[in-house]
């Protein structure tokens, strides 16, 4: 689904957002509030290319989409938006991961840590047939690429390194292996980098 296809329905005005990658830590919008959780049937995955917000077109970052997989799930942030902070939120969030991160939308099934009801959630995701889709590598080629790149956000180990550390605060109890992997990589190659200096 392309972001300019999200309907809305009439009968509510609230929408919930789930967030994967930077939204955990930066979601940059006004919302009634968020809770942590997961969504199932997919595997987060540092395989998207960045040129804008954590990379460049010669040196594009590495950051994560969700990559479809029955037996997976993927913890994160779920925000509700309500009312009047629906329509900023959506204008924002299709230019920063739709028209710069050349993400699209799909509806998912998020269901709260904490238990409760679950709810249905937008997602942005970025798919294989996207330009800037890099596909798969080994931890220690994504974390050496993650380790020098940077763009108009930030440096990209900082991304990396912010997902890390909520999964490990928010979601202790999950072992994110793909993600702490590639942490460690990009770790190792800093390190490498400062010893050679």
């Amino acid at each position: 689904m392309k972001p300019q296809d999200i309907l809305i329905p009439k009968s509510s005005s609230s929408l919930w957002i789930f967030g994967y990658g930077s939204l955990v830590w930066k979601p940059d919008f006004k919302y009634k509030q968020s809770t942590v959780g997961y969504i199932r049937g997919y595997k987060r995955r540092f395989w998207h290319g960045d040129n804008f917000h954590r990379g460049n077109d010669e040196l594009p970052g590495r950051v994560v989409t969700l990559i479809p997989e029955d037996d997976a799930s993927t913890w994160g942030v779920a925000f509700e938006v309500k009312g009047d902070q629906v329509e900023p939120a959506l204008d924002y969030l299709n230019m920063r991961e739709a028209v710069c991160g050349g993400y699209i939308t799909e509806m998912v099934t998020f269901h709260p840590k904490e238990g409760g009801p679950s709810v249905l959630a937008l997602l942005y995701i970025a798919t294989a047939d996207n330009p800037l889709y890099l596909g798969p590598a080994a931890p220690e080629e994504i974390g050496a690429r993650i380790a020098v790149c940077e763009g108009r956000t930030g440096h990209n180990l900082e991304y990396l390194l912010r997902l890390a550390a909520f999964m490990r605060t928010r979601c202790p109890h999950v072992d994110d292996q793909h993600l702490f992997a590639v942490e460690a990589a990009a770790l190792a190659v800093v390190s490498y980098l400062l010893e050679a200096q």
